[in-house]
């Protein structure tokens, strides 16, 4: 897991990459000024820490599936005497686990 002082240099060399920047500032594209620039890496290096430390829920809530279907997992779990819900949740914590 990337701290956020390597996630900053990262965003830094990706925004350097991408230059030049520009913006619409009264119907007038005008190149990004040099706080601009460092606003933007600031933004960068923050949503990349925002996706490492966080992205796994989103992740999970999408894997999961709807809560009518894990139900429906877990009646037929109960009528079957399988463990197909709590596999399936096994599995989505595995696949998309929690930082440390």
């Amino acid at each position: 897991m990337a701290t956020l002082e390597e996630l900053t240099v990262e965003a830094t060399a990706e925004i350097e990459a991408a230059k030049p920047l520009y913006k619409q500032v009264n119907n007038e594209r005008l190149e990004f000024t040099s706080a601009d620039y460092d606003q933007a890496i600031i933004d960068l290096a923050n949503s990349k820490w925002d996706t490492q430390q966080f992205g796994y829920i989103e992740a999970r809530q999408q894997a999961y599936g709807s809560i009518g279907d894990q139900l429906d997992m877990q009646f037929k779990d109960l009528l079957n005497d399988t463990t197909t819900w709590k596999d399936h949740i096994a599995q989505v914590k595995s696949d998309n686990p929690k930082p440390e």
